[in-house]
């Protein structure tokens, strides 16, 4: 099942555009690439996925949901079915590891204090961190914080992940550590698309790749798309 379809799609910012003639299918539980260096639009086509950024012509279904026409009150919905895991973390700095989920379940609509506490304590065991739920995040790692992160995507079990550099800021054991996750949970039913410009990630993590080049997204040259 699809869990993005883009046909002739074209996304701009600031009046300037920054794809064209995007065509891309992504079904379930697969594992996706974007390569591409700063400023090729790859973070532009995530964005564009959470209607952060809108879709200026063409067609683009994101589960269920056409994003061209996508009216405001329905983006928390889409937005509920998407986790997203930044580069630079974006934790709130102020609380414990255990506040920053919750507070991601009650803005989602979560209301039952014994459910969220089930889910968040679910959540950090799924990515070894059930001990650190007290810490801050300052307290914690780079690769400590970027898993807490993709604990905060998980909460709501979502159909798709997108993952922004999620390596950018971490060394390469720890990179790896968490790429090596990302595709578990891709195995799992999960989608999952990652925008990287560390191409030695894709030699011992194969899967779909394309890049982003000169206002297109197309299969990347000398590597085989799976």
């Amino acid at each position: 099942m699809k869990v993005i379809d883009y046909k002739n799609v074209e996304i701009l910012r600031k009046e300037h555009v920054v794809l064209k003639n995007v065509n891309l299918e992504v079904e379930e539980g697969e594992f996706l690439y974007i390569i591409g260096k700063v400023g090729s639009g790859k973070s532009s086509l995530l964005k564009s996925m959470y209607a952060e950024i809108p879709v200026e012509t063409g067609e683009a279904h994101v589960l269920d949901y056409e994003i061209s026409a996508i009216k405001r009150k329905k983006i928390p919905m889409l937005r509920r079915e998407i986790g997203i895991v930044f580069q630079d973390f974006q934790l709130l700095t102020d609380r414990t590891v255990y506040e920053n989920l919750l507070f991601v379940l009650q803005a989602t609509g979560w209301k039952n204090k014994s459910d969220m506490d089930d889910r968040i304590e679910e959540v950090l065991k799924e990515v070894g961190m059930i001990t650190k739920s007290y810490k801050m995040p300052h307290e914690l790692s780079g690769g400590e914080q970027q898993r807490i992160v993709i604990a905060r995507a998980l909460l709501n079990r979502p159909r798709l992940i997108l993952a922004d550099e999620p390596t950018g800021n971490l060394d390469p054991a720890t990179g790896e550590q968490i790429v090596r996750y990302l595709h578990r949970i891709a195995s799992e039913g999960t989608a999952v698309i990652m925008a990287t410009h560390n191409l030695s990630l894709l030699d011992t993590f194969p899967g779909k790749v394309l890049r982003c080049d000169d206002k297109h997204l197309s299969p990347m040259d000398g590597i085989a798309c799976n």
